[in-house]
């Protein structure tokens, strides 16, 4: 029974490979095609029915993660945008990485911001007197 519901056109795909998912979304009556392009953490629970990837992308500084099941039927396509050589089955420690640089940005931005807000402060003072004349 389960033979019959395992898929034959998946790609290998392994951790460190950059993939693309593509899964059909119901919304409403209408039914979309969405795509969800990361970076593959794991593979887990073989290649059986069970067999799941967990890929991560990360939007607006914000790391998001989902898991497939690999033999899901509202998965469409899954494309492999390109293969990486790692050295670990998996890679979480790539979360904190991306933390980390993204809290450095996030200092830099600071540094930057403190004193812009000082230089607005004066000009606000200084459009009464301006507006008086």
């Amino acid at each position: 029974m389960e033979r019959s519901m395992l898929r034959t056109d998946l790609p290998e795909i392994r951790p460190g490979d950059t993939v693309r998912v593509y899964q059909k979304v119901k919304e409403g009556e209408k039914e979309r095609v969405a795509q969800f392009e990361g970076v593959v953490l794991a593979r887990k629970h073989g290649n059986g029915i069970t067999a799941t990837v967990t890929v991560r992308k990360v939007i607006e500084g914000i790391g998001v993660e989902r898991v497939f099941p690999l033999h899901l039927p509202t998965i469409t396509k899954i494309d492999v945008l390109r293969h990486s050589k790692v050295r670990r089955a998996k890679l979480y420690y790539i979360r904190d990485k991306a933390g980390r640089e993204v809290r450095k940005r996030m200092k830099q931005v600071w540094r930057e911001a403190a004193p812009a807000k000082e230089a607005i402060a004066p000009k606000a003072e200084e459009a009464p007197d301006v507006a008086a004349e």
